[in-house]
């Protein structure tokens, strides 16, 4: 109930565009800055020395309208005010001083590149968010170091200019989101951070999704798709700084709580869909399946074993030539036939398509002739060699070129009866700074290909399939999660070290606004022929030295790495291991492994009513713990816990050998160990037991937690087999069901049961659909009765 009240109060101010509601414009100097509201409490803001980019419509990954209605504008002492009934805008008036003789010297061969201006963003009731103090539009020059980007542009291309801003930074203010940073912090403060995609980045793959939140109640969308570099907190300021564009263009979005300003962002560049329930449960992946015969023998290995999971994934290289879109038929002679028999098994499968097309293809030519590929400005086709031959990127920013290439995925691959679509190498794989897309310079598009072809798959699903799309996608961008998308951390290394980023760089990434991350558990890179460990490994690796080689401690990290998994909004397998199921890794690490694929699908009925809640609102719920406890100061950077929806705090175990570790319980609320329903008081940190089949888990107090029965696939309809209540604050929780495979839910078709928990009176209530038919005694544990 809460989830809709927040999103009604933004949903309310919505309107359309009106050519009756221009955006409130001001001259300064012969700059033009615009104000553009789009809800009471989100304001659009333009700032350019030419006046048409002032006024154009914002970017690519929007789609709401303007709404002025609600907003009135004064000129008062100081400057012109906007206001609303949640926000207060106030574009000061310029007071240049008198310039001293040094400044006039000065002056005389150094100069600005355009007027300034100081904005300021307050709540209705004076509480200042956010101050713009500077911004600028200068032409790329050998004095910057950044002239060679204009050689990244045709004469007929409309000019570059380096576009940026700063922003007062208060001392105790903190950052968080702006896509996949895979260096380890959480809090962007006093950290550079360099947003755009880029393979080759500082500890992993980065992806740029350029949304921001803070702790002072706001979140700002920096509105350039070129790369952008972000400096949090340096010198009691924050800057953005854009390689390519024609204008500052930023949204602020104020929020007295984050679900709010994550309410903001879903107005503003999309809803999440609900995906799948088979994407809920467990997908289990290899680099890589090389025959459908692998592919059956897995899938009946899960079934004899009767062990849960919900989706097999057929990687590369099952084609003859890279852009071909066949099936090698010594190896797939039947894929049709494949995919009936594992759906007979309950299994969806999910299958790579990549968006290169070597010469040679059967479509090379076609793509060619009608100048569909990122491409040079004399239009020959970007390609990687002499290092790479996987031959050129098609170019999904060309609506015709989009169209044409899910129509050749749906008839050459979905056809074949796979369900879902692997959208790998979506940087794209040949960066575009230097090349060319139909939209323009790759330079001042960087960072858009993830959104437009992700939307080319999603779309023709809506189109053309019955059911609900799910893509998985190594890059996002602003409003990608409306694509049916999840989003994974790329090819990352198999260590004990990056099992450790893993958990603040998925923390960032939700709070990009993009709920659905994930990762390969146990890391992607192929395993060291040796590697000792500082401690006695947990796990004994000689059943599995076939698998794990002279890795004595791989064990113990891929287990570790699955318990975390676990608690992922996708969970997910992959690697480049010989075998990667949950048997491979040894007789200690099975019956561990299994105990959490079988948990996972115990919490089905709470993440996928979670999953819900995100389509409704737009928040994530996988959430750092600064979200839902911001007044907390210990949670500010606390970057190895994180909150699975609003009950279960996870700390994972990220350090080799150890069998305790330390965990701080956020202020405000009791907290019970899972396993044990011992009750321990917030604000404290304790040290907890973490034996190796022990993940350390923590249920909020006042959480009411459904559990299902036990199931080999999403696919079997799932009983509530308890539901445990966990006293000492009042609870509630809305359990969602439908269908979890059509759109039917997004025109109300589902079953909704509002559970309530009342402390006071030690009583369970539920009203709306009804979710058992059991008595509430045979169903009901309230934790410590």
């Amino acid at each position: 109930m809460m989830a809709k009240l927040l999103l009604a109060l933004i949903v309310v101010y919505v309107g359309a565009a009106n050519a009756e509601n221009p955006p409130f414009l001001l001259d300064r100097d012969g700059s033009t800055i615009a104000l553009e509201p789009y809800a009471a409490n989100i304001i659009r803001v333009t700032l350019s020395v030419n006046k048409d980019q002032s006024v154009a419509a914002p970017g690519y990954g929007f789609m709401a309208s303007p709404a002025t209605e609600g907003w009135s504008q004064r000129q008062g002492e100081g400057g012109d005010v906007y206001r609303s009934a949640r926000m207060i805008v106030t574009v000061e008036e310029n007071h240049p001083s008198k310039p001293t003789a040094t400044q006039i010297d000065i002056g005389k061969f150094f100069s600005g590149s355009n007027p300034g201006a100081s904005i300021s963003f307050r709540t209705a009731d004076g509480k200042t968010l956010l101050r713009m103090t500077h911004w600028w539009m200068s032409v790329p020059n050998h004095k910057d170091g950044n002239a060679t980007v204009l050689y990244d542009k045709r004469p007929s291309d409309s000019s570059f200019y380096q576009v940026g801003a700063t922003f007062a930074s208060p001392d105790d203010e903190h950052y968080y989101g702006l896509g996949q940073n895979q260096e380890g912090f959480l809090d962007h403060r006093g950290h550079r951070v360099e947003c755009s995609h880029n393979y080759n980045a500082t500890a992993a793959p980065s992806v740029c999704v350029p949304f921001m939140v803070t702790n002072y109640g706001y979140g700002i969308i920096w509105d350039n798709p070129s790369k952008t570099v972000i400096e949090p907190g340096f010198n009691e300021r924050t800057s953005w700084t854009s390689e390519v564009g024609d204008r500052v263009s930023f949204f602020v979005i104020a929020g007295s709580t984050f679900n709010e300003i994550y309410a903001g962002y879903r107005l503003l560049t999309g809803a999440t869909p609900m995906l799948p329930k088979a994407a809920y449960g467990y997908i289990q992946c290899k680099q890589r399946y090389a025959s459908q015969d692998e592919v059956l023998a897995v899938a009946k290995g899960y079934r004899e074993r009767h062990l849960p999971a919900d989706i097999l994934v057929v990687d590369w290289f099952y084609y003859s030539k890279m852009g071909e879109m066949d099936f090698v038929p010594d190896k797939w002679p039947d894929p049709a036939a494949m995919n009936r028999q594992l759906h007979d098994m309950g299994f969806q499968t999910m299958i790579s398509v990549w968006p290169r097309f070597a010469k040679g293809s059967r479509y090379y030519d076609f793509l060619m002739k009608r100048g569909w590929f990122e491409h040079l400005a004399d239009g020959t086709p970007t390609d990687g060699l002499p290092y790479d031959r996987a031959g050129s990127d098609i170019d999904t920013t060309n609506p015709d070129a989009a169209r044409w290439f899910w129509e050749v995925i749906r008839d050459n691959i979905l056809s074949q009866g796979f369900d879902s679509i692997w959208a790998d190498e979506t940087e794209p794989d040949l960066p575009p700074n230097g090349s060319y897309f139909s939209v323009g310079p790759g330079t001042r598009y960087f960072n858009l290909y993830p959104l437009v072809h992700t939307a080319a798959i999603y779309e023709g699903f809506r189109r053309d399939i019955n059911h609900r799309a799910l893509i998985l996608s190594r890059d996002a961008y602003l409003g990608a999660q409306r694509n049916g998308t999840m989003f994974w951390s790329s090819d990352i290394s198999p260590t004990w070290d990056t099992l450790k980023r893993q958990i603040p760089t998925g923390l960032d990434f939700t709070a990009s606004g993009i709920a659905y991350w994930t990762q390969d558990i146990g890391g992607w890179q192929y395993l060291p022929k040796e590697h000792h460990p500082a401690h006695p490994p947990l796990l004994d690796p000689s059943g599995a030295r076939d698998n794990v080689g002279g890795y004595d401690d791989y064990p113990e990290l891929y287990t570790r790495w699955f318990e975390y998994g676990a608690f992922l909004p996708i969970f997910r397998a992959h690697g480049s291991r010989l075998y990667n199921e949950v048997w491979s890794y040894g007789k200690q690490a099975e019956p561990i492994l299994e105990k959490y694929l079988r948990l996972r699908y115990q919490l089905i009925p709470y993440i996928y009513s979670l999953g819900y809640q995100t389509y409704l609102t737009g928040a994530p719920f996988m959430r750092a713990l600064f979200m839902d406890f911001p007044n907390d100061p210990n949670v500010a950077d606390l970057r190895d816990e994180y909150m699975f929806g609003p009950a279960l705090l996870v700390a994972p175990v990220t350090e080799q050998g150890v069998t305790s570790r330390t965990v701080y319980l956020p202020a405000g609320t009791d907290w019970y160990n899972y396993w044990t329903n011992e009750r321990v008081h917030g604000g404290e940190a304790i040290q907890v037991n973490a034996p190796i089949d022990t993940l350390p888990l923590f249920v909020r107090a006042g959480s009411v937690l459904p559990l299902g029965e036990a199931l080999e696939s999403t696919n079997q309809p799932q009983k509530i087999a308890r539901l445990r209540v966990y006293p000492g604050a009042d609870g509630e929780f809305a359990l969602y069901q439908d269908d979890g495979k059509t759109y039917a839910y997004e025109k109300g078709d589902s079953r909704i049961t509002r559970l309530y928990w009342n402390d006071a009176a030690q009583q369970l209530t539920h009203q709306g659909a009804e979710a058992w038919i059991k008595p509430d005694s045979e169903i009901v544990d309230v934790i410590g009765r």
